[in-house]
């Protein structure tokens, strides 16, 4: 005979094998009335747990989850994705946890994964990335009560802890410096214009900008792709008042950006300087080597799997700023003019 699944108990309750899952579990998302329901039933066809059984018998699953709402073939090209799961692993295999990591195609998609390995007992917490206003995740997880860390800035993280730098003070740095070099004409290539930490670059860029008397500046959006980044310099360095610098919101950017100046015979960084954000070795083996703004990314990793660890463990978990990223001149950045 066919062993009973969850499916089967979802067809008998007229209900999803998310709510069964929930019902099994013990957990928040279904009522006490449905729960006894689908428990009953699931004794009546003599449903027997398996992986689940950790769940039901009050076990830790002994891993975390992260979803990334990013197209497969870009997370691998990014560095700083790279970059933080390596520092989350740190954390997490010297207690013995695994990271369980799942792409999707978007928000709807990513709350499903969570109430999946919620209800299923796969994870014992989550790590949340690319923060949105007003994030339609944060409120489900809120909801869910799963145990989760947030890499954005506090002002969107609602009760979820928060692991963030200031960005604003970055931005403002990178101008200031440019502006010192005598660049009056700034372009920013920024990252994708729905993500907190975009927004939030955006309005210190324009802020510094203006502040400082410098009218001639103007932002892009892209999707952090190199193809989107070439395509965003070819544009402004065309134009008739062309910038004298760019600031990239990413590497890989700003490594395709140094392509397109040497492919229209733009000496770097006479007729235009760049500036790279994330600084990955990428920045430093290209010639000339970029101009940067970095922080130790790995250690945000760490430090967020140690955060949820902590909230995993009863632990009461605030909100931790980390560094700020430092600018580190190079090869790209100089006076405009000056040969």
């Amino acid at each position: 005979m066919k062993r009973p699944t969850i499916a089967d108990i979802a067809r008998r309750a007229g209900v999803s094998k998310v709510a069964v899952s929930y019902a099994l579990n013990d957990r928040p998302g279904v009522s006490e009335a449905r729960r006894n329901t689908i428990k009953a039933i699931a004794r009546e066809i003599g449903w027997q747990p398996n992986s689940a059984a950790r769940a039901l018998n009050g076990a830790r699953a002994r891993a975390v989850g992260l979803t990334v709402c990013r197209p497969a073939r870009v997370l691998g090209m990014e560095p700083f994705f790279m970059e933080l799961i390596s520092g989350i692993e740190s954390e997490l295999s010297a207690r013995s946890y695994a990271l369980l990591l799942q792409v999707v195609t978007g928000h709807a998609q990513e709350t499903e994964v969570y109430r999946r390995w919620w209800g299923e007992g796969r994870v014992d917490g989550v790590i949340l990335v690319d923060l949105h206003f007003d994030d339609p995740r944060v409120p489900e997880i809120e909801n869910l009560g799963l145990p989760a860390v947030v890499i954005g800035h506090p002002s969107e993280t609602g009760s979820l802890a928060p692991v963030w730098s200031d960005d604003g003070a970055a931005m403002r740095e990178t101008v200031e410096y440019l502006a010192a070099l005598g660049h009056r004409r700034i372009a920013r290539v920024a990252g994708l214009p729905a993500l907190v930490h975009t927004v939030l670059r955006d309005r210190a860029f324009t802020a510094a900008c203006d502040g400082l008397g410098l009218t001639g500046h103007s932002i892009v959006h892209t999707d952090y792709t190199g193809e989107e980044g070439a395509r965003a310099t070819r544009r402004l360095v065309s134009a008739a008042n062309r910038p004298t610098a760019i600031v990239y919101d990413n590497d890989i950017m700003a490594v395709a950006g140094l392509s397109v100046a040497q492919e229209m015979r733009l000496e770097v960084p006479a007729d235009l300087s760049l500036v790279a954000w994330d600084d990955s070795p990428l920045s430093q083996v290209v010639r000339p080597a970029l101009t940067a703004l970095g922080r130790d990314i790995p250690h945000d990793g760490a430090q967020a799997a140690r955060s949820l660890l902590a909230l995993i463990a009863g632990e009461h978990v605030t909100g931790v700023q980390t560094e700020t990223a430092r600018l580190t001149p190079r090869g790209s950045t100089g006076v405009p003019g000056h040969r």
